[in-house]
């Protein structure tokens, strides 16, 4: 009798005997990275918990958790691929709007960056005075080590007078270890380990930072800097009252009692308020204030309208020289097209912002490549229509290669035999381009054009690196002729005199709501394109 073959083997065998047919270092690789995502999370808690922030250690706690509980198991295969997303979505995209949103209704910005209980504790400190009789420091100033000199946080290396050696920062005075630390012969430390010693050149020209340092010392004194070389211990001149959430400042005899008002201690009777300000709730305020306010209001709706103006006239500049250029250069005719249109994306390859450079340049009034070859004398980025015209013809050759991409694709994928139906049937070239050609090119081009509009409605680096939003009116200074709303909401936020972030925040608020009106508009009518199919 023949022998029954063996049947082949079957190769969803392993899984359907529930066996694990991975190999031993596949499993030493993932928990090994595990693992490390274990430590990164530690470490990540220990330092939000030194800052103080326990919302960072719940969220950065859950997300350790959720990559444990999905990458341990065999289980959720799906949320093994969705969870990077959805970490990535949540901390890059869903957290900053909620900030933005959040911040719209604060005062944040100079002088109201912290809490209320913050600024008060700064405003005490700041007020130490010397106590007559003390003894000082010895100090040398000093950052972190790898720290920049010019910007990174000032700490005091300190000698006291018994020989004892401290390090003196805005949030108080811990000891610092002998092993490794040299002291001068003028009593001061020259070398520690962790830090960056600041010599005299440097140390001056962080004279207004030292200044404004002051390290806390038990309950009520703290520490301040007498020149570079010593300190002082010395007591507040400012006490608060929880009770009745005042001031009071006893300085040479006078009594000064503060209240507070708009986010600052303001005195009592009227004066001049302290500078340390905090954040707090103003409601609708800033919403109200672009609304309300002449002066903002004014420059709102005048960038605005520029903002529309200069988003339409980009798309549609780019999208008719790219569309005019696709059809040129898609006759089945012509020769060397391969060659033609490497060099018109060329401008889509270099970088945007070298482009942005070199037109400014270009755009000199004195010494520029376009008042020297056309023989003008156009102050083209200080006058305020020339500037917007340079801004239009800049743009225009950044973005004509994009389009002229886009319309080359949609133009090729169009069937010649639908032309060719239109030319028996009499139509000449531009009856056929209009009612055969163009509204077949809308279906694909038109999601693309209501992206570019978005694109350009905030299209912050081109006009920042051109014109940086001027020329200016020396009346206001605050809004450019050629500002966007994203670059005026920029300048609020971090330029000028009172740098204003909750202000800027309700901007952006409102540029996310004209946009995503005008997107949904626009995709709703290029739906109707898809009945050309």
């Amino acid at each position: 009798m023949a022998a029954v073959p063996a049947s082949p083997k079957d190769p969803l065998q392993p899984l359907r005997l529930g066996t694990d047919n991975t190999p031993w270092w596949a499993h030493a690789i993932k928990w090994g990275l595990l693992g490390l995502i274990l430590l990164a999370g530690a470490y990540v808690i220990q330092r939000v918990i030194s800052n103080g922030s326990w919302l960072g250690v719940v969220i950065t706690a859950f997300i350790v958790m959720c990559v444990l509980a999905v990458y341990s198991t065999r289980r959720a295969v799906p949320m093994k691929y969705l969870l990077p997303g959805l970490i990535l979505l949540v901390t890059l995209q869903i957290w900053p709007i909620v900030y933005t949103v959040s911040t719209a209704f604060t005062n944040y910005g100079q002088g109201h960056t912290l809490s209320k209980e913050d600024a008060t504790a700064r405003t005490i400190a700041d007020s130490v005075q010397e106590i007559p009789g003390s003894e000082r420091y010895k100090m040398s100033v000093a950052v972190k080590e790898g720290g920049d000199p010019t910007t990174a946080e000032l700490f005091m290396l300190l000698v006291k007078p018994d020989g004892t050696l401290h390090v003196g920062s805005k949030d108080g005075l811990t000891d610092l270890a002998k092993d490794g630390v040299e002291v001068g012969g003028t009593g001061k430390i020259t070398k520690a380990p962790g830090y960056t010693v600041l010599n005299a050149k440097q140390g001056n020209a962080r004279s207004k930072d030292l200044d404004a340092l002051t390290v806390p010392v038990g309950k009520q004194g703290g520490l301040k800097a007498v020149g570079l070389s010593q300190a002082f211990e010395g007591a507040p001149t400012i006490t608060y009252d929880a009770k009745a959430d005042t001031l009071t400042q006893v300085k040479d005899g006078k009594t000064t009692v503060y209240v507070p008002k708009n986010a600052y201690w303001s005195p009592k009777d009227g004066g001049q308020a302290l500078p340390t300000g905090w954040k707090e709730n103003v409601g609708f305020k800033n919403f109200s204030n672009l609304l309300t306010n002449e002066t903002i209001r004014a420059g709102f709706l005048k960038i605005f309208l520029w903002n529309v103006a200069f988003a339409a006239i980009s798309v549609l500049s780019t999208f008719f020289l790219g569309m005019l250029l696709a059809l040129l250069f898609n006759d089945d005719k012509l020769k060397g097209k391969g060659i033609y249109r490497s060099i018109l994306i060329l401008p889509y390859a270099i970088p945007g912002f070298v482009t942005a450079l070199v037109w400014a340049s270009m755009f000199n009034q004195d010494f520029g490549l376009v008042n020297s070859l056309t023989h003008l004398h156009i102050d083209w980025l200080g006058n305020a229509w020339a500037a917007k015209a340079a801004i239009l013809i800049t743009n225009l050759w950044l973005g004509f290669p994009y389009m002229f991409l886009v319309c080359t694709g949609a133009l090729q994928s169009i069937p010649s035999d639908v032309k060719e139906a239109a030319k028996i049937d009499g139509a000449n070239a531009f009856r056929t381009l209009r009612s055969i050609i163009m509204p077949l090119l809308l279906v694909a081009v038109g999601p693309l054009l209501i992206a570019s509009f978005a694109f350009n409605f905030n299209n912050f680096s081109l006009i920042y690196l051109l014109t940086q939003g001027g020329p200016f009116n020396a009346s206001d200074t605050s809004i450019g002729s050629t500002d966007l709303l994203i670059t005026y909401a920029f300048r609020l936020a971090f330029s000028g005199a009172s740098p204003n972030i909750g202000l800027a925040s309700a901007v952006c608020i409102f540029i996310f709501m004209i946009v995503a009106a005008m997107s949904y508009s626009g995709f709703r009518r290029t739906a109707s394109l898809e009945e050309i199919n």
